[in-house]
């Protein structure tokens, strides 16, 4: 057989897929095939890490919506040193953030953030340990507007406001607007007297609990004595004398023992004219009538005085018109009282304070004893120069109320133009008055010369950019040439709050409208201006 003629073996038949096939086998293995991990994006990692963010910042901020979080932090640079080496950097004019607590103040001078802040507010919340502030600053630059903002907020918030003493007055339109209560006093308007507390202070003897009783009724009487001795040593010109003090104690407890039956100052001044074996005991003056009468002379001299027959006519010498409602906003307004008589401005403020103070005391000794509700009162003592100017011993009478204002849940603000106000004749009173300033958890600060600072330097360790800021604020007016008038001064409404010796907050009071209306110190000038 040739090569030609040899078998061939035929070649096998090749597998022939459809075009269906082919792509079913390729879906197969694509889905067989590993697939590769995909990081996780910032949405993913957002909602995966949101349940632990809604509680506390992470690393990186809050990771929440609306949160803000950021992808990188850049460590800080940490400088350490003596305090002679980094003396540069401190202290700074404005301090750490403070707590959104309280009344809305104002807008921060610096970062443009809202400050809040209240006496009542901040000792509730434990930021301070006494319910009580201090306002300084020239005439004109709104500290009384400051004390319209605190009012108006706080007695919305429950506490009631009680201005004890407005000479001029500038919270009378604002106690109305509240539906509050207007006591007026002066010569020829209204009568208060000195020896009458008030019907609460009356109701103290219903107290069943008998040593509570006896502790509240001891605590007028001697508030009572108190005020009448301050009250005759003004008119005298000096302190009692210790027969006089312990005369006039007597003669007021025998007359009304149990604070239920006020006597009148006429009633008390016959008491004294009739020469009782009581008041003989204690001015050691037993039947000798012209050794008694020559012992008391100054005190009837004083207590007359305070009579019809004295200077201010009756209006301590009849019943009182109006007695302090409990729980209503109150105002004292004394505007017609002469400002230029020292002696009887300190006499009604003295008188005012006294009842106001009374009051709530008697009220918390109740509330202790389930009869009342327990209340919070602001106590606004504005003007404070005046009565510091009348006598010696108002420092004294003003220390004495400031202290217990907190144990009867009273905060309080004394308002006064600067540190020389409280510069008084002997240096131990100017001590005293300055600890009013010092006592206070918070002060505020508006424009001041430096001549005007005293010792707020040494004592809130002021700075040399916050003693330039006040400085700047007492600047006047800049007058616009082309409509002739003048804006507001440049530091009205500003102030600086210091706590203690932290570097403090220079913020800025705007007033709304119905503010400005109710807060206008100088509606006396209406006419003028229209």
């Amino acid at each position: 057989m040739s090569l030609d003629q040899k078998e061939v073996t035929p070649a096998p038949e090749q597998l022939t897929l459809t075009k269906r096939d082919v792509a079913r086998l390729e879906r197969l293995a694509k889905k067989a095939a590993p697939k590769p991990r995909k990081e996780p994006g910032l949405l993913a990692r957002l909602m995966a890490e949101g349940a632990q963010s809604r509680l506390a910042p992470g690393a990186t901020g809050w990771n929440r919506r609306g949160g803000g979080p950021v992808n990188f932090i850049e460590p800080p640079v940490e400088i350490q040193g003596s305090s002679v080496q980094v003396c540069g950097f401190w202290p700074f004019v404005n301090g750490a953030g403070l707590p959104t607590i309280g009344v809305p103040l104002g807008r921060h001078l610096l970062r443009n953030t809202l400050v809040t802040g209240d006496p009542v507010s901040w000792f509730l919340n434990g930021i301070i340990s006494n319910p009580s502030a201090f306002v300084l600053g020239q005439p004109g630059l709104g500290k009384t507007s400051l004390v319209h903002r605190l009012i108006a907020v706080l007695s919305a918030w429950g506490v009631v406001p009680m201005i004890l003493a407005d000479s001029r007055p500038d919270y009378v339109p604002h106690i109305r607007a509240l539906g509050g209560q207007v006591i007026t006093f002066s010569p020829g308007q209204g009568h208060l007297n000195p020896l009458d507390l008030g019907p609460l202070v009356a109701s103290l003897n219903g107290i069943e609990d008998e040593k509570a009783r006896d502790i509240a009724i001891n605590e007028m009487i001697s508030r009572r004595r108190s005020l009448m001795e301050g009250i005759a040593s003004m008119m005298l010109g000096r302190p009692l004398k210790p027969h006089e003090s312990t005369c006039l104690s007597v003669a007021i407890n025998a007359l009304d023992p149990n604070l239920q039956n006020p006597p009148l100052l006429g009633d008390l001044v016959d008491f004294i004219r009739e020469r009782p074996e009581i008041l003989r005991q204690n001015v050691l003056a037993y039947d000798n009538d012209h050794e008694y009468d020559q012992r008391l002379q100054a005190l009837l001299d004083a207590l007359i005085n305070l009579g019809p027959s004295g200077a201010y006519g009756d209006m301590f010498a009849q019943p009182s018109d109006a007695h302090i409602i409990p729980g209503v906003p109150v105002v004292f307004d004394i505007s017609g009282v002469n400002e230029n008589d020292s002696v009887l401005v300190a006499a009604v403020q003295s008188l005012c304070w006294n009842l106001g103070s009374a009051t709530v005391s008697a009220e918390q000794h109740l509330a202790s004893a389930g009869k009342r509700k327990r209340r919070t009162y602001f106590l606004v003592m504005d003007e404070l120069w005046r009565i510091l100017r009348a006598s010696d011993d108002m420092v004294h009478f003003i220390d004495t109320i400031t202290r217990l204002n907190r144990g009867r849940g009273i905060g309080q603000i004394m308002i006064t133009h600067t540190m020389n106000d409280l510069r008084l004749s002997k240096e131990h009173l100017t001590a005293t008055a300055w600890g009013f300033v010092e006592r206070s958890s918070m002060v505020f600060l508006g424009g001041l010369a430096p001549s005007e600072m005293g010792n707020l330097e040494e004592v809130f360790a002021l700075s040399s950019k916050e003693k330039a800021l006040m400085t700047d604020w007492t600047g006047e007016a800049v007058v616009d040439p082309k409509t002739n008038k003048a804006d507001r001064r440049p530091g009205a409404g500003h102030f600086i709050l210091k706590i203690g010796k932290n570097p403090g907050t220079p913020f800025v009071t705007n007033l709304t409208d119905l503010e400005f209306e109710i807060s206008d110190t100088n509606s006396a000038w209406e006419m003028v201006r229209s």
